[in-house]
């Protein structure tokens, strides 16, 4: 296993940075924070037009079909900066629909997520809070050649302007909560469904979302009817995997900053970075930045060569998870009191580094996975 980028990933990491530092400057997502929609549109189309909605689509389907390794690197640095906008949820959503989409959806949809025309994001969890699958009861009833779904899924990134949702629904009860559900490709903007805006730390535009009788055709399922478990177990992990390189981005900012301002913030005639108090605080964010970044790759590596790597991407996704909020806690401490000024980047991360917890699944979560892999449940 090598761990180091290759010349090529060097390239995506310093076109990805020189990109947002020009297009998306912290000003920006300051704005975008308050915006209705949460993203811009035009910024989305430059994205799209330098390749990045495609990173992961096959070239059949006009992508750039770049490893999941290559994607890894690229997703730390849009983290790095602070990508306001459902980027993630479009990416991880996509590798679902190109692995388990019938041909005529794959066709109909990838194209249109390369061009930057079609917005994607995951309905999975419910008012329950369940990561696991015995939270899944929003239900979808097979009528002809149609399935109708009726339920609410919460903290679903950017519905209210997604063009189409994975929707996880239960076609069928059973003893085993696993089997029975079932994924669905729906319409965002159908008839039967209402998205709304949750206020949240991060004002990052997660939406509750209501279905009331929702017709979506047979043809739009994920895989096949009661076995989605599965494709959603792939969506968690990949998506586990490339939000941990998201935190990882963010984290390595709030080190960085810390460790500047550290240099020049002078009290008692002397840069605070000279008292052994704040370096042993310091210290902590390095060891949980240098940790995070091998779990991460090893997890990326793995996954971008077809390894098994279950436990990997859930320990990455549940260390991260504590190290990036440690950080970011760490790193507005030691700015002191502009460090909880909204006009300071810090705390940017800091509230970003608490919402990323539960993405793609908790920290329990991950590590009740984790326990499972190693076989202590």
């Amino acid at each position: 296993m090598d761990l180091r980028f290759t010349e090529q990933q060097e390239i995506l990491k310093k076109s990805a940075r020189d990109f947002l530092t020009k297009e998306c400057p912290k000003a920006k997502v300051r704005e975008l924070e308050h915006d209705a929609k949460g993203y811009d549109p035009d910024l989305w189309q430059k994205m799209a037009d330098l390749g990045w909605l495609g990173f992961n689509i096959p070239e059949e389907y006009e992508g750039m079909g770049y490893s999941f390794e290559d994607l890894t690197v690229h997703m730390e640095e849009v983290g790095r900066n602070i990508l306001p906008g459902p980027y993630l949820s479009t990416v991880v959503n996509t590798f679902a629909i190109a692995a388990a989409g019938a041909d005529e959806l794959k066709k109909d949809l990838l194209p249109k997520i390369s061009y930057g025309k079609c917005i994607l994001t995951l309905a999975w969890l419910e008012e329950n809070g369940q990561f696991d699958a015995s939270g899944i009861t929003l239900k979808a009833a097979q009528k002809g050649s149609d399935y109708i779904l009726n339920g609410t899924k919460v903290f679903v990134d950017g519905a209210h302007i997604a063009d189409n949702m994975i929707v996880v629904a239960r076609t069928k009860e059973s003893a085993k909560p696993e089997e029975g559900v079932t994924l669905f490709v729906v319409d965002a903007k159908a008839a039967g469904v209402k998205s709304t805006v949750i206020p949240t730390i991060a004002h990052d535009h997660l939406c509750e979302v209501v279905f009331k009788d929702v017709a979506v055709p047979a043809k739009n399922i994920l895989g096949k009817a009661d076995k989605g478990w599965e494709v959603l177990q792939m969506i968690i992990r990949k998506g586990s995997i490339l939000k941990s390189a998201e935190s990882l981005g963010g984290l390595q900012s709030v080190v960085e900053m810390t460790v500047a301002y550290s240099k020049e913030r002078v009290q008692y005639d002397r840069p605070i970075g000279a008292f052994q108090a704040l370096q042993h605080k310091m210290s902590d964010m390095w060891i949980a930045m240098g940790t995070s970044k091998y779990l991460l790759y090893e997890a990326a590596w793995m996954e971008s060569n077809g390894i098994a790597n279950g436990k990997e991407a859930s320990m990455a996704k549940a260390y991260i998870n504590e190290a990036y909020k440690l950080v970011g806690a760490l790193g507005v401490k030691l700015h002191g009191g502009i460090g909880t000024s909204y006009d300071h980047d810090v705390p940017l991360f800091f509230r970003r580094a608490k919402a990323a917890d539960t993405v793609y699944g908790s920290t329990d979560y991950h590590r009740e996975l984790v326990a499972q892999f190693i076989g202590l449940k």
